[in-house]
């Protein structure tokens, strides 16, 4: 670095002479000769001071010795006064110029010259300054620093992260969970790398029951820290905790690596892992829904404190209790699966789940809304596809079949209704429907072993089905079993007293085995209780032929098999008797009638505890003239039929017709 001289060359008299004349020139008024001249004693004075500066410049760069790149502050004080002094030196001004003034007199010019600007010379003589002139004094520049700033030392922290944790220590140990994982985390805030802080406030996290945090610390500490067993165990414990058994055995096993793991250490979480994968083997194999649910419960034994049921395992448990299939457990897998939709209503698994839940109780149509719901969720997802394409599958058919039954095409209704049990085969609620219908139409085919066959089915799928049951009883009675029939219908009354008709049916049952008893005059005449008039009379002709004593004399049964065919023609020829024989009024005892309590018409409850209508009782007391106010009947003392007419006769309430006495009863009942 090169310092400015001291001061600054002057320049030569000449161009200083050159410069005054030149000024002297453009003066507007220039004076005379005789008023600018000098004297020689001033002239020489003047070339004295202007050759002073440069005699001063040569003696002191021949004395100067030192560096001509130390600063002045950095010299000697004499020698800094010595060029403070060379500084001080004048310059010569401008010749004075004499003005000439109104009166004839010359003035000098009172204008102080300029000032040179000082500048440093070095060794060598060279300026290092400007060449331009500088009004006042150049101030020196400072010196450069030659030390180096001292390093303050580094702030002390606020919190010493140590005494925070030995703070959450303190707390731990007094089970303040609380405190302690706020103390944990201030030392956190100071140093938040430090695994030891991180694993410490997962242990206080695990014991406050909040494992999502405590796994978070774990996971992040074990990155800082993966040789640490402490951090890795606690990290497996979080794992069983939250139901993740397989990654716990990961992360035991990478302990196993470089340190020894007991078998004791790894229980909870191989004991987790087995029970889970003997619930998932359950479902894959088809086995019952029950040992899946137990294995589910095993497993969320090691569940910590309120943590939620991994949702893995309550889509198995949803799953088990569809494989249940009873009503109760139906209604398990909707709560499963309402529990899955409250946390996330576009959850398509759990849509499909409460759907096909819905589909075996029989609604079928509220599953088609959950299965396409979930497609709009996941286009994609399998499940939601089979069981939509499935259910509309089993629909049609079903609606097919009952199509046909409703236009009494039977045969028919009974193939579709066998299609429609193929489709599903593990659905106990639609199923059990279809075998009824099929029954109803066997029924109607007159297939009564086919119908029984059907109803058995139907009640196995589902024990409750109570229209199944009435169905069975009512095959077993048309197929001539009404014993059983009526024990059916009984127990149908005991298990559901509140059946609506049960007790119709169960008197219907009875009077239909007390007919079954009788003389059936449709299997003498060999025809259906439903052929026409002409029939039975062509079938009694048949028959007549067949039977008369003349064509058998050697028979003598032929004479009493003539005479019951006699009887069946007699009754099923006349309108009347064969519709009082169909309903089996005959069979009935009017001394029954008044049995209860000494007279009366037990209307409330059926006559002499046969549980008869109001109406059959009239149809029984008009059938001869218009009711009871139009002739009425009487009783004879002398034996016959309860309706009058000799014994074997058949002439009904016609044979006895009497108007009775004046006064007696309306219609006229008489007692002979």
């Amino acid at each position: 670095m090169v310092l400015p001289g001291i001061f600054k060359p002057r320049k030569s008299s000449e161009a200083s002479s050159k410069k005054s004349s030149k000024s002297r020139e453009h003066l507007p008024n220039p004076p005379s000769r005789r008023s600018v001249s000098k004297s020689p004693t001033k002239s020489l004075k003047e070339s004295e001071s202007r050759s002073q500066p440069r005699n001063l410049s040569s003696r002191s760069n021949s004395r100067n010795t030192f560096n001509p790149d130390t600063h002045p502050l950095n010299l000697p004080p004499e020698e800094r006064e010595r060029r403070r002094s060379a500084m001080s030196v004048p310059t010569d001004p401008l010749p004075a110029m004499d003005v000439a003034q109104e009166d004839g007199t010359s003035s000098t010019s009172s204008t102080p010259p300029p000032r040179a600007s000082a500048s440093y010379s070095d060794a060598n003589g060279s300026t290092n300054g400007n060449d331009t002139d500088m009004e006042g004094p150049t101030s020196p520049v400072p010196p450069p620093h030659r030390f180096k700033p001292s390093t303050s030392p580094p702030a002390k922290p606020a919190l010493d992260p140590e005494e925070c944790k030995a703070m959450g220590n303190k707390y731990f140990k007094n089970q303040d969970y609380v405190r302690a994982i706020a103390e944990y985390t201030k030392a956190l805030s100071v140093e938040p790398q430090s695994a030891t802080y991180l694993s410490n406030r997962a242990a206080a996290f695990i014991s406050a029951n909040r494992f999502e945090d405590a796994l978070a610390d774990s996971k992040q500490a074990q990155e800082l820290d993966p040789q640490n067993a402490k951090v890795l165990h606690r990290l497996a414990r979080i794992y069983v905790n939250l139901g993740r058994p397989s990654e716990a055995v990961d992360v035991l096993d990478q302990i196993a690596t470089f340190q020894t793991v007991t078998p004791g250490e790894r229980a909870a979480a191989t004991s987790m892992q087995t029970h889970v994968k003997q619930a998932e083997d359950a479902l894959r194999r088809g086995t019952t829904g029950s040992m899946v649910l137990h294995a589910l419960d095993q497993a969320e034994r090691a569940l910590g404190p309120g943590v939620d049921k991994p949702r893995k395992w309550q889509l198995m448990r949803g799953e088990a209790y569809l494989k249940m299939g009873n009503v109760n457990s139906l209604g398990d897998a909707q709560g499963v699966a309402m529990s899955l939709l409250r946390k996330n209503s576009k959850d398509p698994e759990a849509l499909v789940l409460r759907g096909r839940a819905l589909y075996a109780q029989g609604e079928n149509e509220k599953a088609l809304q959950h299965f396409r719901e979930a497609l709009n969720c996941d286009p994609d997802y399998k499940d939601g596809v089979k069981y939509l394409r499935l259910v509309q599958k089993l629909e049609r058919m079903k609606e097919e079949g009952n199509t046909a039954f409703k236009t009494n095409k039977f045969r028919q209704a009974v193939e579709l209704y066998g299609q429609a049990l193929e489709v599903d085969p593990t659905n106990k609620a639609i199923n059990s429907k279809l075998h009824q219908n099929r029954a109803m139409a066997s029924i109607k085919l007159k297939d009564y072993k086919s119908a029984i066959s059907d109803c058995d089915r139907a009640i196995a799928l589902d024990s409750t089905y109570t229209k199944a049951r009435k169905t069975r009883a009512r095959a077993l009675g048309e197929s001539g079993n009404w014993d059983e029939a009526v024990r059916e219908y009984k127990a149908i009354a005991e298990a559901n007293p509140s059946e609506p008709g049960i007790q119709k049916e169960i008197h219907n049952a009875e009077l239909e085995l007390k007919k079954s008893k009788r003389k059936d005059y449709y299997k003498l005449r060999g025809v259906e209780k439903d052929a026409a008039e002409n029939e039975i009379k062509k079938a009694y002709r048949k028959l007549a032929i067949v039977h008369h004593p003349d064509k058998n004399p050697d028979d003598e049964s032929a004479a009493e098999k003539f005479k019951e065919i006699g009887e069946a023609y007699e009754c099923l020829s006349d309108p009347q008797k064969r519709a009082r024989y169909d309903s089996g009024e005959d069979l009935i005892d009017p001394s029954e009638m008044f049995s209860q309590g000494g007279g009366g018409f037990p209307m409330g409850g059926g006559m002499g505890g046969m549980g008869i209508s109001p109406e059959m009782l009239f149809n029984m007391m008009g059938q001869g003239g218009g009711g009871m106010g139009g002739g009425g009947f009487s009783f004879s003392t002398a034996g016959g039929s309860p309706f009058g007419g000799p014994p074997g006769g058949g002439g009904g309430a016609r044979a006895g017709r009497s108007r009775g006495p004046p006064g007696g009863f309306p219609g006229g009942f008489s007692f002979g």
